[in-house]
């Protein structure tokens, strides 16, 4: 993988021939190890959310907008911007992702530096707080182009750490700090600089295991035991950003 071609290329345009060509590894996790907690932590949302299928159901206005923005990021029209940005921002604040001195942002365009070159990596949503970029949402477009959106994810997070590095270095004086997604300074630098990591990174991932995986796409957050297990991982995730 050292011999592969390396150029540079904005995040939106990465795919797994980037991941291999910087080393990169994504190794999926159960809940426990990914999480670290057994069991999975109640979600802090009102119940009305876990045992009421429909926004027509809901008492609480915010539930309800909810709801009806899963419904429209479940059926898109082709013609129309996805509506899955919106159904992500009002999900992470309803949860409690975005306290007061943070902002949800879509479509963040953030500097990534390869080969010396500056390119870029846009971002679908991200929570910000004092400008460091501390969460990072990629939506899945395989419904209307044949990208996969994990690598795009993975760049704008190199692409964040750069920034966030960069900001506390030059600007605050501060150290760097290796976030959860194991982003770390040697491959920032190995891939502003175009050249192979000799030690792997590896991102790990966790798919919530939902009752009827095959179905997984088509039922989404409806069914309401899909709901309360995802949920929940949203609940247990909220500890490495707090």
């Amino acid at each position: 993988m050292a011999n592969l071609l390396r150029t540079a290329k904005s995040g939106t345009d990465w795919s797994q021939v980037e991941l291999h060509a910087y080393n990169i590894i994504v190794e999926l996790q159960d809940a426990v190890t990914f999480f670290g907690v057994n069991p999975l932590p109640q979600p802090a949302v009102a119940g009305e959310l876990l045992n009421n299928a429909a926004a027509d159901d809901m008492v609480n206005d915010a539930n309800y907008k909810l709801l009806r923005y899963m419904d429209l990021a479940m059926d898109p029209v082709p013609t129309e911007e996805s509506a899955v940005d919106d159904f992500a921002i009002h999900l992470l604040t309803l949860l409690g992702y975005v306290p007061r001195t943070r902002m949800a942002r879509t479509r963040a365009d953030i500097p990534l530096t390869i080969f010396g070159q500056e390119c870029h990596a846009k971002t679908d949503v991200c929570i910000v707080d004092s400008d460091d970029i501390l969460l990072l949402v990629q939506e899945d477009k395989r419904h209307k182009e044949p990208k996969d959106p994990e690598p795009q994810l993975i760049a704008a997070a190199i692409a964040a750490f750069q920034t966030n590095n960069y900001r506390r270095t030059r600007i605050l004086g501060q150290d760097p700090i290796v976030h959860k997604i194991s982003v770390t300074t040697q491959l920032a630098q190995s891939i502003a600089l175009g050249v192979y990591p000799a030690a792997p990174t590896v991102v790990h991932a966790h798919l919530p295991a939902v009752a009827r995986p095959a179905r997984r796409l088509s039922e989404g957050m409806k069914p309401l035991d899909n709901r309360a297990c995802i949920l929940a991982c949203y609940e247990a995730f909220k500890r490495f950003i707090n």
